[in-house]
C-alpha cells in the first residue's frame, strides 16, 4: 500500500511517478525546444538557399522519408518501453529484447530503403517531375536505415528512464546533423542531392558512435542468442504497433502526400513550414510523454491502477497548462512568423490555425495512445488507427480538392480529434482511466484571457516592438489568471519540488566551481 506524506496528502508512489515524469518533461522540453529551433533553422537555410521550387522538391522528398521513419522500427521502440521497465533486473531477457529491436530495425529498414529506391522514378513522374528528386530520394532511403538505428539507441535509454540520453540522440544530435549538413552543403554550392548526401554521412557517424555509448550507459548488451523464445512476446506487442504506425501514416500524414500529388511543389514547401511551426505546439505532449510510458508500464505490471489514473489526470492537466499559451501565441502571431520565411509562406496561416485545433484536442486527452500500448491494448489501437486512416484519407482528399492547402490541415485536424477522442473512451472502457475534471477549465480560461490581450496589442501596436510587448503581457496575463483561479496541489508539487531540486543543483555546481577556482585548479 502507498503511504501518504503529511504535508500534502499525495501518496508516495504517485509523488514519485509525478516527479519522475515531470523531470523527464523538463529535460525533454529543453531538448525539444532546441530540436525545434535547429529544425526551423535548417528549413530556413534550405528555403533561402534553394528557392521555392527546389525547396518544395526537398520538402516533399523529406516528408516521404519521415513517413518511413515511423515504420522502420516495426514497433520495436514502443516495445522497449513496455518490457525493459517491466522486466526489472532480468539482464538476459532485456538483452534479447534489445537485440530483437536492433535486428528488426535493420531488416525492415533495408526492405523499406529498397522499395523507396525502386519507386523513386515513378513517384517523381507522378508528383514534382524534377531531375533531382530520384537521386535525393535514393540517398534519403539510406537515411531511413540509419535513423532507425539511432531511434533504437534513444529508445533503449528512454526505456531505462534516461531522459537525458534519449534527448541527446533524438532531440539534439539528430537535428544537429541535419543543420550541419544543410549549412555546409549550401555554403559550398551543393544542390539538394548534395544536402541529402551530407545528411547520410553525418547520420552514419552518429549510428556507429551511439552503439557503444548505449551499452556503456545502460549495462544492457544486445543478445542474439535465444531469440526464438523471446520473439513471440516481442512481436505480439511490436507487430500490432507496427501496423498501427502504418495506419497513422495514412491518418496523420496523408495530407503531405496529397499536397504533393494534387497541388504544387511551392505549396508543398509552404505546408512543410506549417508543419515545422505546428511541431512547436506538440512539445508539451511529447515532453510529458517521455517517461510516462515506462512509469505506466511499471504501475500496470504492479496492478496500481488507482495510482496510474491519478498520474494520468495530473500529467494531462499539466500538458494542457503548457500547450494553451503556445497555441495562443501561434494563433495571434502565426502570420508574422510565417512571413519570416518569405512573403509566399504567409499563405500557410489558415492551414496553421486549422491544424492547431487538432493539436489542442490531441494534447487535451494526454497520452492515450501510449497508455493503450502500455496496458496491452495494442490490438485495439491498431484497429482504430486503420479505421480512421481510411476515413482520414477520404476526408482529406475531398477537403484538398474543395479548399486547397487549408483542406490538408483540416483533414488531419479532424483525424487527430477523432482518434484521440475514441482512444480516451477506450481507456475508460478497458481500464477505468479518465483524466478530466473541472480543473481543466482553469488553463483554458487563462489562455483565452492571454490571447485576447495579445490580439488587442497586435492590432494597436504593430511591428516587432508590438510583438515583444504582446508576448510579455500575454505571458503575465496567463500566469496571473491561472494563479488567481487556483493551482492544483499536484501541479504545485511538481513545479515546486523540481524547482527546488534544480536550484540546489545549480547552487552546488556554482559552489564547486568557486571552490576549484579558490584552490587554483
Amino acid at each position: 500500500m502507498a503511504t501518504e506524506t503529511p504535508e500534502d496528502g499525495i501518496p508516495d508512489d504517485e509523488r514519485e511517478a509525478l516527479l519522475t515524469i515531470g523531470h523527464g518533461a523538463v529535460v525533454t522540453s529543453g531538448g525539444q525546444s532546441l530540436q525545434r529551433a535547429v529544425t526551423t533553422a535548417t528549413e530556413y537555410v534550405l528555403a533561402q538557399g534553394f528557392g521555392p521550387v527546389v525547396y518544395g522538391v526537398y520538402a516533399f522528398a523529406w516528408r516521404i522519408t519521415q513517413l518511413l521513419f515511423r515504420l522502420v522500427n516495426f514497433g520495436s521502440v514502443q516495445t522497449l518501453q513496455r518490457y525493459l521497465s517491466a522486466d526489472g533486473e532480468d539482464s538476459d531477457r532485456r538483452g534479447r529484447v534489445v537485440g530483437l529491436a536492433y535486428l528488426t530495425t535493420l531488416v525492415v529498414g533495408v526492405g523499406l530503403a529498397g522499395g523507396l529506391i525502386l519507386g523513386s522514378g515513378w513517384l517523381n513522374d507522378a508528383t514534382v517531375s524534377h531531375p533531382d528528386f530520384p537521386p535525393t530520394v535514393g540517398l534519403f532511403a539510406v537515411l531511413v536505415v540509419l535513423v532507425g538505428v539511432v531511434r533504437v539507441h534513444a529508445g533503449v535509454l528512454r526505456a531505462v528512464r534516461s531522459a537525458r540520453g534519449e534527448v541527446l540522440f533524438n532531440r539534439v544530435l539528430r537535428p544537429a546533423v541535419r543543420l550541419a549538413g544543410a549549412a555546409g552543403a549550401v555554403v559550398v554550392g551543393y544542390s539538394v542531392v548534395g544536402v541529402a548526401g551530407a545528411f547520410v554521412v553525418g547520420m552514419a557517424a552518429l549510428a556507429l558512435a551511439g552503439f557503444p555509448i548505449v551499452v556503456s550507459a545502460t549495462g544492457i548488451r544486445p543478445a542474439l542468442g535465444g531469440l526464438r523464445a523471446e520473439a513471440r512476446r516481442f512481436y505480439n506487442h511490436s507487430g500490432p504497433i507496427a501496423l498501427s504506425s502504418l495506419g497513422k501514416v495514412f491518418q496523420n500524414r496523408v495530407d503531405v502526400m496529397l499536397v504533393g500529388f494534387l497541388l504544387t511543389a511551392s505549396a508543398a514547401g509552404v505546408y512543410n513550414v506549417v508543419l515545422v511551426l505546428v511541431s512547436l505546439a506538440w512539445i508539451p505532449l511529447l515532453s510529458f510523454n517521455m517517461l510516462l510510458p515506462p512509469v505506466a508500464s511499471r504501475l500496470y505490471a504492479d496492478d496500481e491502477m488507482d495510482t496510474l489514473d491519478a498520474v494520468y489526470t495530473a500529467v494531462t492537466r499539466l500538458i494542457v497548462t503548457c500547450v494553451v499559451p503556445i497555441l495562443a501565441v501561434l494563433v495571434v502571431y502565426g502570420r508574422a512568423v510565417l512571413a519570416a520565411f518569405g512573403p509566399n509562406f504567409t499563405a500557410g496561416y489558415v492551414p496553421l490555425v486549422v491544424y492547431l485545433g487538432g493539436v489542442l484536442v490531441g494534447s487535451a486527452v494526454g497520452a492515450t495512445g501510449w497508455l493503450l500500448m502500455m496496458t496491452d491494448h495494442q490490438y485495439a489501437r491498431m484497429a482504430l488507427d486503420w479505421l480512421l486512416a481510411v476515413l482520414n484519407t477520404l476526408l482529406t482528399f475531398a477537403f484538398v480538392e474543395a479548399f486547397g492547402l487549408p483542406g490538408a490541415a483540416l483533414g488531419t485536424a479532424v483525424a487527430i480529434a477523432v482518434q484521440n477522442g475514441v482512444q480516451v473512451v477506450l481507456l475508460r472502457r478497458f481500464e477505468g482511466l479518465w483524466p478530466f475534471d473541472a480543473t481543466f477549465l482553469k488553463p483554458l480560461g487563462a489562455g483565452v484571457a492571454a490571447g485576447a490581450v495579445m490580439l488587442l496589442l497586435r492590432e494597436t501596436l504593430p511591428g516587432h516592438a508590438g510583438v515583444a510587448v504582446g508576448l510579455l503581457l500575454g505571458a503575465a496575463t496567463y500566469v496571473g489568471t491561472l494563479v488567481s483561479l487556483g493551482v492544483n496541489d499536484r501541479d504545485r508539487l511538481v513545479v515546486g519540488t523540481l524547482a527546488a531540486r534544480y536550484r540546489r543543483a545549480i547552487t552546488a555546481t556554482v559552489r564547486a566551481r568557486r571552490s576549484r577556482r579558490s584552490r587554483g585548479d
